[in-house]
């Protein structure tokens, strides 16, 4: 029984030593959480980010790892919804004990886990969480452990609707949105203020609640209105599919679709000839040449030849947090948060990031924008609204 113990103690002690405690890491892994929808509605957008982040860190420990250590991915699954995001980001940071947690795509999702990461003085970097609360305050000011790697809802807001004005020429929109998405809430608003400051007009707005499969009756009060696009800010590819679809039967024919980041190429099985002619804007087109070598290197490991953008956003995410650590000589929460509020011409797969401290929203990237011709989201150009 005493030699038992004995045994029993030291399996503890080297456990101790290995895993560490209070954000550190152990002497052999540098643990990154990955907050991640890899069930539900969003598992498409979730699955592919996943797979990036684990490329990025099967190279980058191949390539001897980060100070020594290799980088272990551990994937906390939101389940498409922001309860299971919480209590994924509380087993990160509390039982995983990672250094630093990446994703998720949703706004909603990381304004409810900025505080446990905060708390936890663990960094957290939304992959496409737009929206400007998840990074600072009502009253304008930082939140110190919360950053992101994509633009903003005011910018995108301003993208889509100076294209919209200047580009396409069109003047009189109608918005459709989801109001229980802080996504889609914003966008909505800041495309909205953006347009009537052009000299453009919103003939309609309408709100519909997600899980919503029937929209006629909005889209019956929109008709009328006449409008020539008919903005969809939704952070769900389902729902644009099934308006698109629904609009058109009802003969809103000539009516243009435009939105965010929240379409998948998977919309077209669903609606491609519905969404012909639409436009939409992203942070990065495959169609780039800097992302052909990525794009190719994704395909042949998970023989997926057309990805979600989401996983260039995740492998990026990975080599933005190699780097702060690298940084700071040590995986620990607090010092790489330091080195990502400090981070300087970061030359990544998908653009060159410099953060902002004010804000810890990358600087002056621009957005892609899209048009759906065929089967495909073709590349229009990359712009900067004037």
């Amino acid at each position: 029984m005493r030699r038992a113990m004995t045994i029993v103690a030291l399996v503890a002690l080297v456990s101790l030593m290995v895993t560490g405690c209070g954000g550190g890491q152990s002497t052999k892994t540098i643990k990154i959480g990955h907050l991640a929808n890899v069930t539900g509605d969003s598992a498409i957008y979730g699955q592919a980010e996943t797979n990036g982040a684990k490329m990025a860190a099967e190279e980058i420990n191949k390539a001897g790892g980060v100070l020594g250590m290799q980088i272990e991915i551990v994937v906390g699954d939101a389940r498409s919804n922001v309860t299971d995001a919480v209590n994924a980001v509380k087993k990160l940071v509390e039982q995983d004990k990672v250094v630093a947690v990446i994703g998720a795509n949703q706004s909603g999702m990381n304004i409810a886990t900025g505080p446990i990461c905060e708390a936890a003085k663990v960094p957290q970097i939304g992959s496409f969480s737009t929206n400007p609360k998840v990074t600072v305050d009502d009253n304008g000011k930082v939140k110190p452990y919360s950053f992101r790697i994509c633009f903003i809802d005011p910018y995108q807001g301003r993208v889509l609707a100076d294209y919209m004005f200047n580009k396409i020429g069109k003047k009189k929109a109608a918005i459709l949105y989801e109001v229980t998405s802080d996504y889609s809430v914003g966008l909505s608003e800041f495309f909205e203020k953006r347009l009537k400051e052009l000299g453009g007009e919103v003939v309609a707005k309408l709100a519909y609640k997600g899980g919503d499969v029937e929209f006629r009756p909005q889209l019956s009060e929109i008709k009328p209105k006449n409008p020539e696009v008919l903005l969809l800010p939704l952070p769900q590819y389902k729902e644009i599919a099934l308006i698109a679809k629904q609009a058109r039967e009802i003969g809103m024919n000539e009516v243009i679709f435009m939105g965010g980041d929240g379409y998948s190429i998977a919309m077209l099985e669903m609606a491609g000839k519905e969404l012909q002619g639409s436009y939409w804007s992203t942070h990065f087109s495959w169609e780039d040449p800097v992302m052909a070598k990525f794009r190719e290197k994704f395909a042949a490991k998970y023989g997926d030849k057309n990805p979600e953008v989401n996983a260039g956003m995740g492998y990026d995410m990975v080599y933005l947090v190699a780097d702060a650590i690298k940084r700071a000589g040590k995986a620990e929460g607090a010092a790489i948060r330091d080195a990502l509020e400090n981070t300087k011409g970061l030359k990544l797969q998908h653009a060159t990031i410099t953060m902002d401290p004010k804000t810890h929203n990358p600087i002056d990237k621009e957005a892609a924008i899209l048009k759906v011709e065929g089967n495909e989201m073709k590349l229009v150009e990359t712009y900067s609204p004037r």
